[in-house]
């Protein structure tokens, strides 16, 4: 019985112990999964990879497309501004009175809203600072 036990202790640590083995014989993940862990999170050792530049004439465009966006954008919020300072010029002097109001009214309102919600967002991030 004594020995029975001992012959299962045996094999019980040979089979850990080449299991430990099997396990170590690649270290530093050189095999094909550390490879391609690697490669997916750029983690490759002692390679640098090469930054790529545009062309000169692909910048130059994409500076040129941007100004014409941006002059583009300038010319619509002033065609509105015109659109509604003609909208106002047409109406009757009454008109034109109520609609200023309604004007002031908005901004208020805004004005009140933007107030009341950043205060709430301070209440509400307050309770998370320690």
């Amino acid at each position: 019985m004594n020995r029975l036990s001992f012959h299962q202790l045996l094999i019980f640590l040979l089979i850990l112990i080449v299991g430990i083995s099997v396990c170590d014989a690649q270290p530093l993940g050189t095999g094909p999964v550390g490879r391609s862990k690697k490669g997916l999170f750029g983690l490759s050792f002692g390679k640098k990879r090469a930054d790529v530049k545009a062309p000169k004439s692909v910048n130059q465009v994409k500076k040129e497309q941007e100004k014409k966006d941006k002059k583009a954008n300038a010319d619509y919020v002033k065609s509105v501004k015109e659109s509604q300072k003609r909208t106002v010029k047409i109406q009757s002097p009454e008109v034109r009175d109520r609609m200023k109001q309604n004007q002031k009214d908005i901004k208020t309102r805004e004005k009140t809203k933007k107030a009341k919600a950043s205060s709430s967002t301070k209440k509400a991030g307050g309770k998370y600072k320690k």
